[in-house]
């Protein structure tokens, strides 16, 4: 098995104490960092290790930081411990058994961005999760980890853990923001982005649970080391979340550029029950499909964009041959239809209008065109919807379709 980063730790026993947290060198980047380094070398170092966000969209963090403007205060951080997209449950783990590596990179990412008011947003079903990051956030505190001149550097910082109500919608970055703010979870129009009008009206950084989780260990280890780790324009491991048809489901950090037949095969076990792989989806729910016979993709930024798909939160659902891919597409989209937050109308009515053709289809009960339809609804919620959610909830149709149309087809036929 590959030398892991974020989970190094995870299988200490205990290691959510903060006891043993220390035993086994915790906090050590905090203190090399405030002691050793500026806020400005600290952003520079995140740029050089070329990590890019684990939550979705991949941006480079280190630039991601470097767009606060220096003569607007005071500067936010938010973590995004949302995780709502299916298929991926990897912040879970991190939280539930490293909670205060989660701390100790918030403590380091305030410090590199100015912030001293810090808030962590998470999914309200992780009510196990939320409670063993209280009680980190509690002991960081009796430690003089957080709070005021921490470790005699003059630095101040303050970390609230928020829970959500239970919206997947709140996982998108200002509609985060407007819940946290004690408003309904409804995305912004942007421009403006967050790094200049964000939490109140201020500019903030939000970053996920597992791109927070790296910055530790670049600081301790050094930019160069971390780059040299996966490939040149996607560096480090990458904590992939493999469920559905294989036998050792679970979350496996590994170099980025490893390949899904590697994945799956070497690591989850491969197929069960002796079944032929039928499809992947390697980066959650919203991610298009891929077929067996793009297996030896390798699992990085570039080579899943050029395959037609995303890694996205790089949660892998793998399906056998068993699959009804129609069937597939249908409860995804009554996923995002459920989900939706209803404020833009592509969103709002397309995923139910998906739905209801779809639902038509699986009844035998198709009428002629609605594959042009569905595709219709698709371009149409691409293009003319406000945040990510209606702009990728025509993946789960659109990318079944381009492979598995014969599918589709034979649904019309009954």
């Amino acid at each position: 098995m590959p030398e892991k980063i974020v989970l190094k730790d995870a299988d200490v026993p205990a290691i959510a104490d903060i006891d043993i947290y220390l035993k086994h060198g915790g906090y050590a980047a905090v203190r090399k960092a405030l002691k050793e380094h500026s806020p400005e070398q600290i952003t520079e170092m995140v740029k050089a290790s070329r990590l890019r966000g684990r939550g979705g969209a991949g941006f480079p963090t280190g630039v991601k930081w470097s767009f606060l403007p220096k003569n607007v205060w005071p500067h936010y951080l938010v973590c995004n411990a949302d995780e709502g997209e299916p298929g991926t449950f990897k912040d879970r783990e991190i939280i539930e058994k490293l909670p205060h590596e989660l701390i100790e990179a918030m403590i380091i990412t305030s410090y590199a961005i100015g912030a001293n008011q810090s808030f962590i947003y998470i999914r309200g079903e992780y009510v196990r999760a939320a409670h063993i990051l209280s009680k980190a956030l509690a002991q960081a505190r009796e430690k003089g980890f957080l709070g005021q001149n921490i470790l005699g550097s003059g630095f101040d910082l303050d970390i609230v853990l928020h829970s959500g109500a239970g919206s997947y919608e709140c996982g998108e970055e200002t509609a985060l923001l407007e819940s946290l703010e004690g408003k309904r979870g409804m995305p912004r129009v942007k421009p403006p982005y967050p790094a200049s009008y964000g939490l109140y009206g201020k500019p903030t950084v939000i970053n996920n649970v597992e791109t927070l989780a790296n910055i530790p260990h670049i600081v301790l280890n050094g930019p160069e080391w971390f780059a040299s780790i996966g490939t040149p324009k996607s560096t480090g491991t990458r904590i992939f979340c493999v469920s559905g048809h294989v036998n050792k489901p679970g979350n496996y950090e590994l170099p980025m550029g490893i390949t899904l037949r590697d994945l799956i095969y070497e690591y989850a076990g491969g197929v069960r029950n002796g079944h032929r792989l039928k499809a992947v989806i390697p980066g959650g729910s919203s991610s298009p499909v891929m077929t067996a016979d793009q297996l030896d993709t390798p699992l990085d930024f570039e080579s899943i964009a050029a395959a037609g798909s995303s890694l996205g939160s790089a949660g892998v659902i793998v399906m056998d041959e068993t699959t009804d891919m129609v069937r597939v597409a249908l409860r995804l989209t009554q996923f995002y239809a459920h989900e939706s937050c209803g404020k833009c109308t592509p969103c709002r009515i397309g995923t139910r209008r998906m739905v209801d053709i779809l639902q038509r289809m699986v009844r035998g009960k198709g009428k002629p065109g609605d594959l042009d339809r569905l595709e219709a609804l698709g371009q149409t919620m691409k293009n003319g919807s406000l945040c990510g959610l209606g702009q990728t909830a025509l993946n789960p149709v659109i990318g079944t379709m381009r492979h598995f149309r014969d599918e589709y087809e034979w649904y019309m036929k009954k």
